[in-house]
């Protein structure tokens, strides 16, 4: 290869690599630009802040109160029976019907007993008449003492056996011993019913009994009057309140348990004989308790805590403030708080697992749903 050969190669290679120097100093130019620039953005937006939701620790009133298993019992009911034999020849009720007393509603066949009852009737008015005559003979002295009483006697005997026969009609009809609502039929017209014989049960609907037992310690505050709360799984989120009506004379022996009744209204005749319901008791009066929605609760083995929001020591803006609390009862979607906090103070309720202590935060109270004393869950 010629010299002028070796020096064009050269010249090339010098120049390239010229280029590639040249490419390399703009390029990183360009980079110190941005990591410049990113800085600067970073010093001028602060540091990063987080959204969460917040409360104020507030002082509430809580029931001091105790539960128990309850069952429905009326405070009348019967089953009806016919206590004479007899064909039924009407029938003026419907199974599940509510009904008034006095209300007829059967009846059975008693024409025969009228017409003894006619009979009856006519001898009782002519013994009658023979007793007044009896009576105007005496007073002339035309008959005895004797004569006398015999015929007052026989028409006693008259309107005794009116009455005798007229109590046998009436048990020919079924008459409602009070109003409540009947159960299912079961009989029917044409049929010959025997003495005892099923009808029919009543039961008296409003008010009604609760019946549950309760442990021998709460005879303590257990009394006439006290308020008592009935809840059912058929009717989800009703609360129905009545009172205390009577207690067992003794505990029993073998539980130690003391039966309970309550006296609850049912106006709408909601509650029915047996069926099961939860019952809640007012113990003492409300105490008050400085509660917090319970998702506010970072639980951990080294103790449980709860950020509080106060206003950063440098600049604007609000900071989170780890603070360690002891924890007492909880009912729903609260946490009683003994110690750790202070009334009036905002606390975050909603993303506390995304802070740490000193983290700048932003209030997003819509976030986070409203917490409930007594939660009722939506029928899915």
């Amino acid at each position: 290869m010629s010299q002028q050969n070796l020096k064009q190669i050269a010249l090339k290679t010098f120049v390239m690599l010229g280029i590639l120097i040249a490419i390399v100093v703009v390029l990183g130019g360009l980079f110190a630009t941005n990591i410049k620039s990113m800085s600067d953005s970073g010093k001028d937006a602060g540091p990063r802040l987080v959204a969460v939701a917040s409360a104020v620790v507030e002082e509430m009133e809580w029931p001091v109160e105790t539960t128990a298993i309850g069952s429905i019992s009326p405070l009348r009911g019967v089953i009806l029976s016919m206590e004479s034999p007899g064909i039924i020849t009407d029938l003026s009720f419907r199974s599940g019907s509510l009904i008034k007393k006095g209300e007829q509603l059967l009846q059975m066949d008693d024409s025969s007993e009228l017409a003894e009852l006619a009979a009856t009737e006519a001898t009782a008015e002519l013994a009658k008449l023979s007793l007044e005559r009896s009576r105007q003979l005496l007073e002339r002295n035309t008959i005895s003492q004797a004569e006398f009483d015999a015929a007052d006697a026989e028409y006693k005997q008259a309107v005794a056996q009116v009455k005798n026969i007229q109590s046998i009609i009436d048990k020919k009809r079924l008459v409602a011993p009070f109003d409540g609502l009947l159960g299912i039929r079961r009989v029917n017209i044409g049929q010959y019913l025997n003495p005892g014989d099923e009808v029919v049960s009543l039961v008296a609907v409003d008010p009604i009994n609760v019946t549950f037992f309760m442990p021998q310690k709460a005879l303590s505050y257990l009394d006439k009057g006290l308020a008592v709360h009935v809840t059912s799984d058929a009717f989800p989120g009703e609360t129905i309140t009545g009172k205390l009506a009577a207690l067992e004379a003794r505990v029993d022996e073998a539980t130690r348990m003391i039966e309970v009744q309550a006296k609850m209204p049912n106006p709408d005749g909601v509650l029915r004989v047996g069926m099961f319901v939860n019952v809640r008791l007012d113990q003492a009066p409300p105490r008050a308790v400085q509660a917090v929605p319970a998702s506010s609760v970072l639980y951990a083995s080294y103790g449980n805590s709860i950020y509080s929001i106060v206003k950063a020591e440098e600049g604007e803006g609000l900071v989170a403030n780890q603070k360690f609390v002891k924890l007492g009862e909880r009912r729903g979607d609260f946490v009683e708080v003994l110690d750790g906090l202070e009334l009036g103070e905002r606390i975050v309720t909603d993303g506390a697992f995304k802070l740490y202590p000193g983290a700048s935060v932003m209030l997003q109270d819509d976030r986070a749903p409203e917490p409930q004393l007594d939660p009722t869950p939506k029928d899915s």
